[in-house]
């Protein structure tokens, strides 16, 4: 009876070390399968930073198609007319010789008309620096910083070579109002030195120009004129607010 009541209690003590053997392993099973929940997580983040970074590289594209649209170069031709009734241009010569020479100051300002001279626009206003006195040519070569006024159109701002004795070209630097962020370049022809010029403006990276500012030029030639209705800036013959 002995023998048998310990094989009893030995086949307890067996069921019940198996039992919990059974409970520990399901309890690190269920451990075991969550342990990849941070992972799935990991991976939902890394979805959403690749979608950011897609949505982020369309608005690129979009902004670099806007840009490319205001590459194209659009053409402004006016009239600079000395009339004589300004005090300019005024030379001040600091080189104190007897012929322009280096350092020499020019600053100036004259009126501005359109292309086909029916309208006064405004003003020019800048400072020309003598570079060079060319005897040989009867001119000379000044550095030149200068802006063109548009009433309330804005302004446009240059800077480059002015010569007395030839055609040339000057960069457009900047500007205000519907001339805000553009740049190119403009052609400057003498016609007679310094009382009247004629500019054409090559321009980019500004929306279209209003139409009063676009005309069929009047051939340049010494002996152009300004209406009389543009002389006088009687109405419709000025630009609203023109710079004076």
């Amino acid at each position: 009876m002995a023998t048998v009541s310990s094989a009893s209690a030995a086949l307890r003590t067996i069921s019940s070390s198996s039992s919990k053997l059974s409970s520990a392993f399901q309890t690190k099973k269920i451990q075991s399968f969550k342990l990849p929940n941070p992972l799935i997580s990991q991976n939902h983040k890394l979805t959403t930073t690749s979608t950011t970074a897609s949505r982020s590289f369309s608005c690129k594209s979009q902004s670099t198609s806007t840009d490319s649209t205001n590459t194209e170069v659009q053409e402004l031709s006016v009239y600079e007319i000395n009339e004589r009734d300004r005090g300019s241009p005024a030379y001040l010569r600091l080189s104190q010789k007897t012929v322009n020479s280096l350092g020499d100051l020019v600053p100036f300002s004259n009126k501005l008309y359109t292309a086909d001279l029916k309208k006064r626009i405004g003003i020019t206003a800048g400072l020309c620096i003598l570079i060079k006195h060319e005897e040989e040519k009867k001119g000379d070569r000044y550095e030149a910083v200068y802006s063109f006024y548009f009433g309330d159109y804005g302004h446009i701002a240059v800077q480059g070579a002015y010569l007395t004795y030839e055609e040339t070209y000057l960069a457009v630097t900047g500007g205000s109002g519907i001339f805000a962020g553009v740049s190119g370049q403009v052609k400057l022809q003498q016609l007679i030195f310094p009382f009247k010029l004629f500019y054409t403006f090559y321009l980019k990276g500004i929306p279209g120009l209003p139409s009063e500012l676009l005309c069929t030029a009047v051939p340049p030639s010494p002996t152009v004129e300004p209406t009389p209705e543009a002389k006088a800036c009687e109405e419709g013959a000025a630009l609203k607010n023109y710079t004076n």
